[in-house]
């Protein structure tokens, strides 16, 4: 299983997403982007993730900032969420694990005693160069989004 470091190169991606086309973090060089991974769409604690990002948008576009949101879901649940709550920002597909893989956040989860494989809830902040400034494992939603935008704001 990968392991960020902080300070080294992001790994690269190129994934579908919402509006048509493919969104890669080669497109976004010369911008900082919050990378942020979730379990799953229109569930309670992603949606309140993605609403919270959508409601401080502009303040990250103020810090020159792209929010991405990854989960396995195809592309149709994720156009269906982001229409339902009016998200302005890009849901990618990573339904072959790929990108989850690389960054580390595909894990075993215990729920109830059952134990499954799934992403944690995880977000990182490269830098325009391509560099991963921070990361945070093991989110728990609230407040995050704050944490997120002040350190988008310092970097």
């Amino acid at each position: 299983m990968a392991k960020i470091d902080i300070g080294s190169k992001a790994p690269t991606f190129s994934l579908p997403a919402t509006g048509g086309g493919k969104i890669s973090l080669k497109s976004l060089k010369g911008k900082k982007v919050v990378l942020y991974f979730y379990p799953k769409d229109d569930t309670p604690g992603c949606t309140k993730e993605a609403c919270g990002f959508n409601d401080k948008r502009s303040e990250f576009l103020s810090a020159n900032a792209e929010i991405i949101g990854v989960s396995k879901d195809s592309l149709a649940k994720h156009e269906k969420f982001k229409t339902k709550y009016n998200l302005d920002f890009e849901l990618a597909s990573d339904e072959e694990n790929e990108i989850c893989e690389a960054y580390g956040v595909w894990k075993e989860k215990n729920m109830y005693g059952r134990k499954y494989m799934g992403i944690e809830r995880s977000t990182f902040l490269i830098d325009e160069k391509g560099i991963v400034r921070a990361e945070w494992r093991k989110v728990k939603v609230p407040g995050h989004v704050e944490a997120v935008l002040d350190a988008t704001q310092q970097l």
